[in-house]
């Protein structure tokens, strides 16, 4: 038997401490290589750790809580392999094709999918068998393992299990409809109580509970404040008439979950529209060093991600050149690894736009603060059905509220609001040969 040390690792150039924020295993217990060993936290996202080694868990040198230097010895594992100073690999990002035509699963990238499936040990997926993010995240929230879901017979193509497959499953087995799409996340559950000596006495219990933000909130916090006061917060508003889009998507909505396996949402609709008019009109995306502009000749779109541990911004790197296929399929790719926590520091970095879309909550419009060094940030409220004059006759449409908070430093009202103007023009003229 040989000794493996692992160590904290290092998520980035410019990261040098995390902070553990849960073991997954106990000293004494079995693990595999790859299997989820401990999940961290650093100032740019929270990731879940893999095992370097198969064996047995023998020591945990850092508690739970604690912060410490890349590169600290965090826990020994006992193995059979050669003694070594192990750091833990993340597991890679799944790779979102660029091209514009759809490729078949490569088996590597459906063992990958799988990981992010079921951390409980489950009999070996069939051979070549694909899952959609969607399909795994209803399993994981019903307790499907791995072995009952290869079980279930699949109508999409090549037998691939669909949303309504494994729904119909859930609702037979246990008489009850599914979880389906899971609930916003509750980041309460993530948040320690702390023992506050000074604070208990100014806010006594049971009246008051004192909690400890977690890195990524302390870190957001940082962030909106110095954004506040960084840049001159202007905000426009416009509504757009989505309802073709609406239409569009329900014609879809079922043969591109079948055909691409995850689900048509309206975000790549909203991000198409939004990558459009930042190319017509360059400034907006830009930023400011001291009394000169960056003007950037790539667009990389940040996307507001809500998940356990807070707000988290996933970036879609040079969104011009991808189609609307491609900004759909790196849309799921990254909100799916930012709620399994499989983001890498890279994913959150370099963002020069941003979209935050708090209509998946039901709210209707919003204030939201620019993404520093951002000079400006989309809201997207809900599309509710309204009625509007249309030639001098009331009709009933999908309308949709938009929201674009810009720095006022170097976006003028006029650019601003032209800007979110044609944003809606996009949305109004999409067309449904764009989806293909």
């Amino acid at each position: 038997m040989a000794k493996v040390e692992v160590v904290m690792p290092q998520m980035g150039e410019s990261i040098t401490e995390g902070t553990i924020v849960k073991w997954s295993k106990k000293p004494g217990d079995k693990i595999k290589r790859d299997e989820t060993l401990l999940e961290i936290s650093t100032d740019k996202v929270d990731s879940e750790i893999p095992s370097p080694a198969s064996g047995v868990l023998t020591q945990i040198v850092i508690a739970e809580q604690k912060t410490v230097p890349v590169r600290t010895v965090i826990a020994y594992i006992e193995t059979e392999e050669a003694a070594a100073k192990v750091e833990p690999t993340p597991s890679a990002p799944s790779a979102v094709a660029k091209e514009e035509e759809p490729k078949p699963s490569a088996k590597p990238e459906v063992q990958l999918d799988r990981k992010v499936l079921q951390r409980a040990p489950a009999a070996q997926p069939a051979a070549g068998r694909f899952y959609s993010p969607l399909v795994q995240t209803i399993a994981r929230e019903e307790g499907i393992s791995m072995s009952e879901l290869e079980s279930i017979p699949g109508t999409g193509l090549g037998g691939r299990v669909t949303k309504k497959d494994l729904l119909a499953y859930v609702e037979s087995r246990t008489g009850r409809p599914a979880v389906g799409v899971p609930q916003p996340p509750r980041i309460e559950t993530t948040l320690k109580t702390v023992d506050s000596v000074e604070l208990k006495k100014k806010y006594p219990a049971p009246q008051h509970e004192v909690l400890q933000m977690t890195p990524v909130l302390q870190k957001m916090a940082e962030h909106m404040v110095k954004s506040v006061q960084t840049s001159a917060h202007v905000g426009a508003i416009s509504e757009a008439d989505v309802t073709t889009i609406v239409e569009i998507r329900a014609r879809h909505a079922e043969s591109f979950e079948k055909k691409e396996g995850l689900k048509l949402t309206y975000t790549p609709f909203i991000a198409d529209a939004a990558v459009r008019s930042l190319k017509d009109f360059p400034l907006v995306n830009s930023m400011v060093e001291g009394d000169k502009i960056i003007k950037k000749k790539f667009i990389n779109l940040g996307i507001a991600v809500a998940s356990e541990s807070g707000l988290i911004v996933p970036v879609v790197k040079n969104a011009e050149e991808k189609s609307f296929l491609g900004l759909a399929r790196a849309i799921n790719d990254l909100a799916s690894r930012t709620r399994t926590k499989k983001l890498q520091p890279d994913d959150v970095q370099g963002g020069t736009f941003t979209i935050t879309n708090y209509g998946v909550f039901g709210n209707i419009m919003g204030a939201p603060i620019i993404n520093q060094p951002q000079l400006a940030i989309l809201g997207i409220g809900a599309i509710k059905k309204r009625p509007v004059v249309i030639n001098d006759a009331i009709a009933i449409r999908s309308m949709i509220y938009l929201t674009l908070s810009f720095d006022h430093r170097v976006i003028d009202g006029a650019l601003g609001g032209i800007f979110l103007e044609r944003i809606v023009k996009y949305l109004q003229e999409f067309t449904e040969k764009q989806i293909a």
